[in-house]
């Protein structure tokens, strides 16, 4: 299925010299992914505790154009520096669940939208990055993770970052965000089912 992960080779091509530098200023894989954690943390309280300043949510959709890139820096500095480890794999994949809690919750306090539509969407997109880091258990924990769509977490991210960007910019979308938030629930089912399928074939083969 088309998503926006396939998009990921040419993404990081074009952070691949800020990934150099990063390295030259002695900034390490570990410490972005702690930095893109923190943040997406603390902009989520102060969204949801400022919920009625509309406009907050523009930084949302800019930190989930930012977060993706720290996500590929973080993974370039491991990769192509030596910088891989057992303690960065857990860091970058709890990371990843703390930031997609942090940064969705403030939707379930907007207005007219089903809080529990949120919290499922939540739930699966969990689920299914669990069962994407489980896939690297199969044949070591550098083995290939499962990032099947059409739902993943750059997809996610752009959903999400877009319904942000319009809100933020006061279009009054809140009326249709209940059918956006069944369409990603539906596709993140998908997600789940193709991912759980990947993972079954690889303990088959193992």
């Amino acid at each position: 299925m088309i998503s926006t992960y396939q998009l990921k080779s040419r993404f990081q091509s074009l952070l691949r010299p800020l990934a150099a530098w990063l390295h030259r200023c002695g900034v390490t894989a570990n410490q972005v992914t702690l930095t893109a954690g923190v943040i997406s943390l603390a902009l989520g309280l102060i969204v949801i505790w400022q919920i009625e300043r509309k406009y907050l949510f523009l930084l949302i959709s800019l930190w989930c154009l930012l977060r993706m890139a720290a996500n590929a820096l973080d993974g370039m500095l491991a990769r192509e520096y030596g910088q891989a480890s057992r303690l960065g794999a857990v860091l970058n994949e709890v990371g990843d669940i703390v930031s997609d809690i942090a940064l969705y919750l403030p939707f379930a306090f907007v207005a007219g939208v089903s809080a529990w539509l949120v919290a499922a969407i939540i739930g699966l997109a969990v689920c299914g990055e669990l069962i994407g880091w489980l896939c690297t258990r199969v044949r070591g924990v550098y083995g290939e993770r499962a990032n099947h769509g059409p739902m993943g977490k750059s997809d996610r991210a752009l959903v999400f970052g877009v319904v942000a960007l319009l809100i933020g910019c006061g279009v009054p979308v809140e009326p249709y965000l209940n059918i956006v938030w069944w369409c990603a629930a539906a596709l993140l089912c998908v997600t789940l089912y193709n991912r759980a399928r990947y993972l079954a074939t690889r303990y088959r083969d193992s």
